[in-house]
């Protein structure tokens, strides 16, 4: 006997909760993370912003807003082939999407321009 995994559709209402639980993962992960670099191996203040530590932290936000954008426009792409309650779930996870990759962009903007462990 054989199981197949079914893909949640993006006009489940799951995906109300989705962006905004992958906001929080991510800000615990690159302000945890962060702080857990400067405590164990912070970089000389010389060096500014150019840093591996603000490196990693870009990376991390980088594949974060990537996901998000993505889950935005499948959503968005969904909800216009749905009427209904499925357009309607769609459109509020698109919307809940978008918020959460634009916190993401956001709050990740210091890391551009401060340097690490001041």
């Amino acid at each position: 006997m054989t199981t197949t995994m079914q893909r949640l559709h993006l006009t489940h209402p799951l995906h109300f909760v989705i962006g905004l639980t992958l906001w929080c993962t991510w800000f615990v992960a690159v302000y945890g993370g962060h702080a857990v670099a400067c405590a164990v191996a912070p970089p000389a203040p010389e060096q500014g912003v150019f840093t591996l530590v603000n490196a990693l932290l870009l990376v991390v936000s980088f594949v974060a807003i990537g996901i998000l954008a993505a889950l935005t426009v499948g959503c968005y792409r969904m909800a216009k082939h749905h009427q209904g309650r499925l357009r309607f779930n769609a459109t509020v996870s698109a919307g809940l999407y978008l918020f959460s990759t634009l916190g993401v962009v956001f709050a990740a903007m210091p890391i551009i321009g401060i340097p690490p462990c001041l």
